[in-house]
């Protein structure tokens, strides 16, 4: 439930925002289809890597907020977290 607090609201800020970026750096929409034959294979290639950048950033945020709320409601780190400090 934690988790899902930190993770719709980052994927819309991440969606919109590289929606923008290419709107801004290309002067047209971002392709609502890739894999569509329409698209060149450069900007398909070019978006893939963008949004599969920003989507795995995005998991990353939200994840950690979610452990650091649920540390600092519980004390302890959510099950399957490991300290990176270690033992």
């Amino acid at each position: 439930m934690v988790a899902a607090a930190f993770a719709v609201p980052t994927g819309i800020a991440v969606r919109k925002a590289i929606e923008t970026g290419w709107r801004k750096t290309k002067h047209d929409d971002p392709p609502k289809n890739p894999a569509a034959p329409g698209t060149t294979w450069s900007e398909a290639l070019i978006w893939a890597a963008v949004s599969g950048i920003a989507v795995a950033s995005a998991r990353l945020v939200a994840a950690r907020g979610a452990a650091a709320t649920w540390k600092s409601l519980t004390g302890k780190l959510p099950p399957g977290v490991e300290d990176a400090a270690g033992p």
